[in-house]
């Protein structure tokens, strides 16, 4: 199975595909897709240089399958709104594709791929390079971007055996009329 991890960001958004066959995960490509040569005041125009981007890395690699990191919220609103703008459009674009999409939060990434929810940026870059065997570091938003694939790779099989297995249902306690949850 061929995975499109996708780290999304603003101004920089990470994207990382691995192979998965078993256990055996194998490097295929790694990069990011960058808005700063676009207005930073042109929202739309910027959301779109994420959502050709993201079509252009599915044409190219072909990905079976892809993730994407869940956004946390900051202590600055507006870029929270922002970020999740981005996020959006990269969701958009992967499912325009036809791609299935897993989220997995940065924590879950961290502790799938570093082995610890608080490890820093400079030890998921050097466990994503041992764990894929590569030459050198991966740029930061790259090595998030293939982490999140690795968990995919990992944690994907288990959740595809437990939806065969169990009935998995949209839980409703504490929801909203309307269907709104807080």
């Amino acid at each position: 199975m061929r995975i499109l991890g996708i780290d999304p960001g603003l101004r920089t958004t990470g994207f990382g595909v691995v192979d998965a066959d078993g256990h055996t995960l194998s490097y295929v490509a790694s990069g990011t897709i960058t808005t700063s040569h676009v207005d930073l005041g042109d929202l739309p125009a910027r959301l779109k240089v994420l959502f050709d981007g993201i079509n252009e890395v599915k044409e190219r690699y072909l990905p079976d399958a892809a993730c994407v990191e869940i956004v946390f919220v900051n202590v600055n609103p507006q870029a929270t709104l922002l970020l999740g703008q981005a996020r959006g459009a990269c969701i958009t674009a992967l499912v325009a594709c036809q791609l299935s999409v897993a989220e997995y939060t940065a924590l879950q990434m961290k502790q799938a791929v570093a082995g610890s929810g608080s490890a820093g940026k400079a030890q998921v870059q050097e466990m994503v390079k041992r764990l894929l065997k590569l030459p050198g570091l991966p740029g930061k938003d790259a090595a998030d971007a293939l982490g999140l694939a690795i968990t995919h790779a990992h944690v994907g099989r288990s959740m595809d055996r437990i939806a065969k297995a169990t009935q998995l249902t949209r839980r409703t306690s504490g929801m909203y009329k309307g269907g709104r949850s807080y």
